[in-house]
């Protein structure tokens, strides 16, 4: 896909807004009024919940690439937390990953392809309607059909709405401005450079058809997704540091499911 050809594509005009809205919200937690030590604590806290829980472990690692299985309530539990992370659907964030492992950096129908620049694959991509959307029913048959599934994908923003009522009413406005406003930024933000950042910065262990890399600072702010071109090479295995040193904290919690009895047939590159 050209820029020309990026041109022709049409604004998607909600994603353009809400994003939009989101980031100038986050600004307000520069005002020192709106400072509080206990509200960043619990940003810290639900950052992890909706981001590592939630995107990287149940919309990730679970829900996409089936590299292990839960008992129902856990994975619906961990697609909740995924759903606060107010990344779109779940659905469409499901259906769009794979469409992202199938076509990875060759056309336009991998959504964020890195070969179109840092800024297209970071944010740019959200900003229009690309074809990709239309090959998701083909790509989640597996959960389209699912009634709790099809809540969060078309509840995920009144769901969002309702805590940030809920942090007013019980804690007030700074609440609101750090634990969604500022949350939200950063695990935006994070998660975004999964698709940018490690298609461009570290190393690389594997010969992929792609440009994936192994970035450690992104596996920092990931929770250990940054290690992604181990994933590319094995999209399947539920643990992505593949070293010793190549942290990889969800996979650890993997481990800790594992051991409770609540995760089962885990899928690592030797199997």
């Amino acid at each position: 896909m050209t820029i020309a050809t990026q041109n022709k594509l049409q604004y998607n005009w909600a994603h353009i807004i809400s994003l939009a809205g989101v980031h100038i919200g986050a600004l307000f937690a520069l005002l020192p009024s709106n400072f509080n030590w206990t509200a960043v604590g619990l940003t810290v806290f639900m950052h992890w919940i909706t981001g590592g829980l939630g995107i990287t472990l149940g919309w990730h690692r679970l829900l996409t690439h089936r590299s292990f299985q839960t008992p129902k309530f856990v994975e619906y539990f961990l697609a909740f937390c995924g759903a606060l992370a107010c990344q779109g659907g779940i659905i469409h964030w499901v259906g769009l990953h794979r469409l992202h492992h199938t076509h990875s950096d060759q056309n336009e129908l991998d959504p964020h392809n890195a070969q179109e620049g840092f800024w297209w694959s970071h944010m740019g991509w959200m900003l229009y309607k690309g074809p990709a959307h239309d090959e998701i029913p083909r790509c989640t048959k597996d959960i389209s059909s699912d009634p709790f599934y099809q809540f969060l994908q078309n509840y995920f923003l009144p769901m969002q709405i309702a805590l940030g009522v809920l942090l007013y009413l019980v804690a007030g406005w700074s609440f609101v401005v750090w634990v969604i406003f500022v949350r939200l930024v950063f695990v935006y933000h994070c998660t975004w450079f999964v698709n940018s950042a490690t298609h461009k910065f570290g190393y690389r262990t594997y010969e992929t058809k792609d440009s994936s890399t192994n970035c450690w600072w992104v596996a920092v702010l990931t929770y250990g997704e940054g290690w992604h071109n181990n994933h590319h090479a094995y999209q399947y295995s539920a643990r992505h540091g593949m070293k010793k040193w190549e942290i990889d904290f969800t996979w650890m919690t993997i481990q800790v499911l594992q051991a409770l009895g609540l995760a089962t047939k885990v899928k690592l590159p030797s199997q």
